[in-house]
């Protein structure tokens, strides 16, 4: 008996200590080192906490509705949970099942013939009981080649990787939250823009009715002026109709119908959205960016199935055993003397499979290329996405200013072509021109802030920013 525990001692050591599975190394980035256009200095995004990042009490409050009501965050959250459990599934195959059981069996046992007193021949029969109860180890498998410790790394990363898909979900639908509050902001601005516009074109349209009742201009001035005015009143239709889609947007992200009272809002140009992020080093990005870090899980994963799939060519060793008391009379039952054991060790050798294990083999090693793939693909799109935001943020600010000096050069414009022309030394063609120069102009201007902000805010997402609250490290 002791023996056959040493021997028992000793292959389980052996099976904690066996793997088939490939070494793992991080793949090289195929990527740059560094970024152009990476000039700033500061925390990084990962860092910086979104209530901290965003400084609109409105914007602030509907993130928090997102992030308690989404659906597709909690279906995020639901997955971590399943890839949880499926784990506890495989790290509970590297351990001993053990079961209770009560069994009694009844049977009879053959039939016997006699003669009695008056010498007619009977038959008789006897019955048997067996009845036992106690613990039994059954399936046990001695994991000497590492096969079920590989299933189990498998299902670790790949819990691993549902945490990072839920920090990325979180990510992407904050930003998305604030790409379309500010989207809205925008279309409300533009909005304010073109009724001031359509105002100013209806007292020039009421001038020149004047002029043309009066016979001081044709007609043709004045139907350029209505032209005019109703292109205005179109682009405002259209613009409204873009901010209701924005708040059916919001509200699809959102999860539930927005609330009737919000704080107040803040305008585009006071937003405050720290716009001087650091991108840093291309290796440091793939520590920030969860859909890079879940896609290295998933490579982890694949490389783990691969030593379960080498560990089928070997013998597999299941270990059954079964401890307790047996008797014939249920009454004796738990009486000394009536201790039993088992132990029953089996081996399985694969000899022909048909090709299976060997398929199953190069069907994990293609897995694992496709993960490999995978994986550099994540890397390659997030540093073109980081290069992408850094040259838009390095290139809008003098955009920004050019835009804005060149509308109000225009407004200067406007306002001499509409003197002069009422004093009559000017045609009403360089007044129409005018206006409709200086509205295009304020329009591109206030387009240019909203892409300037909408490009801190991707620029912090694509940094890693916004899985966390609070600046402080949670």
């Amino acid at each position: 008996m002791r023996h056959k525990l040493w021997m028992l001692a000793l292959l389980t050591a052996l099976a904690s200590c066996a793997s088939l599975q490939p070494s793992y190394e991080r793949p090289v980035a195929p990527v740059a080192s560094t970024f152009a256009f990476d000039l700033a200095s500061g925390p990084a995004a990962s860092e910086i906490g979104w209530s901290a990042f965003f400084a609109d009490p409105q914007l602030k409050q509907l993130i928090e509705l997102a992030l308690a009501n989404n659906r597709d965050l909690l279906v995020a959250v639901l997955n971590i949970e399943q890839a949880r459990a499926q784990f506890q599934v495989r790290r509970a195959d590297a351990l001993p099942t053990l079961n209770a059981g009560i069994a009694g069996t009844r049977m009879p046992q053959g039939s016997s013939n006699s003669n009695n007193n008056n010498g007619s021949i009977t038959s008789s029969s006897s019955v048997s009981s067996v009845y036992s109860v106690g613990v039994a180890v059954t399936g046990y498998e001695l994991d000497l080649f590492g096969r079920v410790r590989s299933l189990s790394d498998a299902a670790l990363a790949t819990y691993f990787g549902s945490a990072e898909a839920r920090k990325a979900v979180q990510i992407s639908l904050i930003a998305n939250v604030a790409a379309t509050y500010l989207g809205g902001l925008s279309n409300g601005e533009q909005i304010e823009l073109t009724r001031q516009t359509i105002a100013t074109r209806e007292d020039s349209l009421r001038l020149t009715k004047l002029k043309f009742d009066s016979g001081v201009v044709s007609e043709l001035d004045y139907q350029q002026a209505l032209s005019l005015l109703e292109g205005a009143k179109a682009t405002l239709a259209q613009l409204q109709r873009q901010r209701a889609q924005d708040e059916n947007a919001l509200t699809l992200l959102i999860g539930a119908p927005l609330p009737a009272q919000l704080p107040a809002a803040l305008r585009l140009a006071g937003q405050q959205l720290a716009a001087d992020l650091p991108a840093g080093l291309a290796s440091e990005l793939l520590m920030r960016r969860p859909d890079v870090r879940q896609a290295e899980q998933s490579l982890i994963a694949a490389n783990a199935n691969i030593g379960a799939a080498r560990a089928a060519f070997f013998p597999r060793i299941a270990l059954t055993g079964s401890a307790g008391s047996v008797s014939s009379d249920l009454g004796n039952l738990f009486q000394s003397g009536s201790f039993a054991w088992s132990f029953a060790p089996s081996i399985s050798l694969p000899i022909f499979d048909a090709g299976r294990n060997r398929a199953n083999l190069e069907a994990a090693k293609v897995s694992r290329d496709i993960a490999l793939a995978q994986y550099e693909r994540a890397i390659q799109s997030a540093f073109r996405e980081v290069a992408d935001a850094l040259a838009s943020r390095a290139m809008l600010s003098e955009q920004l200013r050019a835009q804005q000096a060149q509308a109000a050069a225009l407004a200067q414009s406007f306002k001499l072509a509409d003197l002069r022309y009422r004093n009559g030394a000017a045609s009403y063609l360089d007044v129409l021109d005018a206006q409709r120069s200086l509205f295009a102009a304020q329009q591109a201007a206030l387009q240019v802030l909203a892409l300037q902000v909408q490009n801190a805010v991707s620029l912090y997402k694509v940094l890693g920013g916004g899985w966390k609250e609070n600046s402080k490290a949670q």
